[in-house]
């Protein structure tokens, strides 16, 4: 037995397993003489966690650097209010200590209208029927299923971690039978005919935009996807791209058409290998420069009149994802080989394509009784 570093904190926080399967934890930081130090915080079975060392780490930390404890330690020491505020500020912080590149997009995961509704009150007055009418709110608002979804389970994160670092003592309002989870439909039946992809085409002036969904329409690949593709994973000699899927955490490969291969081939000729193909850099392209390119782009040819939330009629950036896998379809493309092409996991993600197949039946009922 002896000290592992603890992959989720890095060498911040260390634990020892002992003969009995216990679990002795450490922290280590460097003190105001800059000498490494390790300082004993307790065991697994008096409810020791990662998280709490973490947080006792960041606490040292604080004292060392200003002389004193850090705002919400002070607030606990004197009983004060614990806004909703701080326990966001030392979920990131936590957050940050525990993942390297960029933090600032966790930061953004802290939703504006939770953090006005919430933010400045003390979490003790947050109760179910506060937030249950908040959700009611925001609905009458016209936001979207997953992205009211998205804030009260974001809500009941912070929640989870007050309980776990004992700064709440009640149970998780959000956990109550009366906050139910929306319905969100997910399934678009809207799709580009071939007129329309064309029609797109010729209005396209910027360059990144028409390369994006030249490799959308081409390779069916999600929106990340198409945004992290660099140079080396391009085989244009068997016009192949390697794709991320972040969904599933994979990685799989998509086709492209000769005319893209050839477009490509002059793309990428004075490029390095980790260039990224949209934007032409070695940094990747910013999500929401692309997303509110993508935007404007497709409301004023295909969304004009149509109310936000109408998922199924609205063309968005997914849309084209949609527009592959049902043109593949309509050709005649073997279900399982869509289910390849679109790397779904489950083939009942694939079969809702099935219905546009040639030999779905269509001409069968057609000619039902001639």
């Amino acid at each position: 037995m002896g000290y592992i570093s603890s992959k989720k904190y890095g060498t911040s926080v260390q634990h020892y397993k002992k003969s009995n399967g216990d679990i002795t934890y450490y922290i280590t930081f460097k003190d105001e003489n800059n000498k490494l130090k390790r300082l004993k915080i307790g065991e697994k079975s008096a409810g020791i966690t990662e998280t709490y060392c973490n947080q006792k780490r960041l606490e040292v930390l604080n004292q060392i650097r200003l002389g004193e404890d850090a705002p919400i330690v002070v607030r606990r020491k004197q009983k004060e209010t614990i806004k909703l505020n701080d326990i966001a500020d030392l979920y990131f912080k936590i957050k940050e200590a525990s993942i390297s590149g960029d933090i600032s997009k966790h930061y953004r995961r802290y939703p504006p209208n939770l953090k006005e509704k919430f933010g400045e009150c003390d979490i003790n007055s947050i109760t179910t029927n506060k937030i249950f009418n908040y959700q009611l709110e925001i609905n009458n608002k016209g936001y979207a299923p997953a992205t009211i979804n998205y804030n009260i389970n974001f809500l009941g994160t912070l929640f989870n971690l007050a309980i776990e670092e004992k700064l709440y003592k009640h149970p998780n309002p959000v956990k109550s039978k009366k906050i139910k989870k929306l319905k969100v439909n997910n399934e678009r039946e809207r799709y580009l005919t071939v007129q329309e992809v064309n029609k797109l085409y010729s209005l396209i002036d910027d360059e990144n935009v028409k390369l994006f969904i030249e490799l959308a329409l081409s390779t069916g690949g999600r929106f990340e996807s198409i945004l992290n593709i660099q140079v080396k994973d391009i085989n244009l000699e068997n016009k192949m791209i390697t794709l991320k899927d972040f969904k599933n955490n994979s990685n799989y490969k998509g086709f492209i058409r000769t005319s893209l291969a050839l477009y490509l081939k002059e793309f990428i000729a004075n490029l390095s290998a980790n260039t990224f193909i949209i934007g032409r850099d070695v940094k990747k392209f910013p999500s929401r420069t692309m997303q509110r390119k993508m935007k404007n782009t497709l409301d004023p040819l295909f969304n004009v009149g149509l109310d936000s939330r109408d998922t199924k009629n609205r063309v968005v950036i997914h849309t084209l994802r949609h527009t592959f896998a049902s043109h593949l379809a309509m050709n005649g493309t073997p279900i399982f080989t869509i289910q390849k092409l679109m790397n779904h996991k489950d083939i009942k993600q694939t079969m809702r394509y099935a219905k546009l197949a040639p030999d779905s039946g269509k001409n069968f009922v057609e000619n039902l009784y001639n």
